[in-house]
């Protein structure tokens, strides 16, 4: 009897005729998350990166700032080289240590807050936030109104704080941390009846700390991902993303040889004995519908 060739040899064959149509896997396309208001200090933070601007040296600022929604209270005007994770990483968790932990942080969908490439469009950076027990809410693509309060103060500190622009960065982080004292002390805000910022903002009592290791009792494996962002199972390595590099996952059989990956309490996919990577399941991020404007 003559033995078959293996199932691998016979897809290169008909692929290299043509003959294997391939399947274009979902492309993540930002949608918007549900926005919900706070009503007391810390329950909600907004962060974005204020556009890039030229120092007097040629090099580019691009300020991180982060306020919190209730009081309008500035918590950190950063101006940064670049957009980079691990910049905005230092910067939040300073934050975090000088204020506590909010309930959620609202932002658009760029870099570093999401990625168009990564599933749900998490970031290393978002991630890193949903283990802190931090919801992450993003406004609607081309809805910047949605974060309207937050895009009124970078008016001000555009106007303030940014023209004409500082020599180097030392000199530029002055006006910035200048203008934190004005903004949240010094000048009283129609929105809040006259009172200053300061005057409603108190730090979270949520304190910060490292996250302790999230656990799956109810799955059937756990797995830490890979820096190349892969699951490993014996000699397979299914492919999920880079952004869950380090973390650990739960690996749960639904179905026969079919396995469902959750992180925390978010299912993320499913892969089956014959694909080598984590198809999406339905984004548990996208409500429904997303209003145009913020909620207060």
């Amino acid at each position: 009897m003559i033995k078959p060739p293996a199932v691998s040899t016979v897809h290169a064959v008909l692929d290299r005729n043509g003959l294997v149509k391939r399947r274009r896997r979902r492309r993540y396309k930002a949608k918007g998350t549900e926005l919900t208001a706070a009503h007391a200090p810390n329950g909600l933070w907004c962060a974005d990166f204020k556009g890039e601007f030229m120092l007097g040296n040629k090099k580019y600022c691009y300020p991180l700032t982060i306020t919190d929604y209730r009081s309008r209270y500035l918590l950190t005007c950063e101006g940064l080289s670049s957009t980079r994770s691990d910049f905005a990483f230092s910067v939040f968790e300073r934050a975090f240590k000088d204020f506590g932990l909010p309930g959620a942080i609202r932002t658009d969908n760029g870099t570093p807050f999401a990625s168009a490439n990564a599933l749900f469009g998490l970031s290393k950076l978002s991630v890193w936030w949903l283990r802190l027990g931090i919801q992450i809410q993003r406004i609607k693509p081309g809805c910047p109104q949605q974060n309207g309060r937050h895009e009124r103060m970078h008016l001000t500190l555009k106007k303030e704080a940014t023209k004409p622009a500082s020599f180097n960065f030392l000199q530029q982080q002055e006006r910035f941390d200048r203008f934190i004292e004005v903004y949240n002390d010094e000048r009283p805000h129609q929105a809040l009846s006259g009172a200053y910022p300061s005057d409603l903002y108190t730090p979270s009592v949520r304190a910060y700390a490292p996250p302790p290791e999230p656990e799956y009792p109810y799955h059937d494996k756990t797995v830490r991902v890979t820096h190349c962002g892969r699951i490993c199972i014996g000699r397979r390595k299914i492919n999920l993303s880079t952004v869950f590099a380090g973390q650990l996952v739960g690996l749960r059989e639904v179905e026969d040889q079919v396995w469902l990956v959750s992180f925390l309490d978010f299912d993320l996919g499913f892969f089956d004995q014959d694909e080598g990577r984590v198809e999406p399941a339905p984004n548990p991020f996208v409500p429904e519908r997303v209003l145009a404007m913020s909620p207060e």
